[in-house]
């Protein structure tokens, strides 16, 4: 792995705030990648990947944390 990866650890500190802020950047920066990519101007090819990784991590916390709030309902 990489030193720009983001552990699960510091995304789980993370408040719902921090992570719906972070998560439409990473969206923001996803679309520009990938527009990037298909007009052949995309340098750092991995860090399409990268974003996406990121992405399933706040996704995967985030779900994980609603379902935990449903279930003390």
């Amino acid at each position: 792995m990489g030193k720009n990866t983001v552990k699960t650890a510091d995304v789980r500190i993370k408040t719902d705030k921090e992570l719906d802020t972070r998560l439409a950047e990473l969206n923001k920066e996803r679309f520009n990648l990938r527009f990037q990519q298909a007009t052949g101007q995309l340098a750092n090819t991995a860090r399409v990947a990268h974003v996406r990784k990121e992405i399933a991590k706040i996704s995967t916390v985030v779900g994980q944390r609603q379902r935990a709030a449903a279930k003390t309902k």
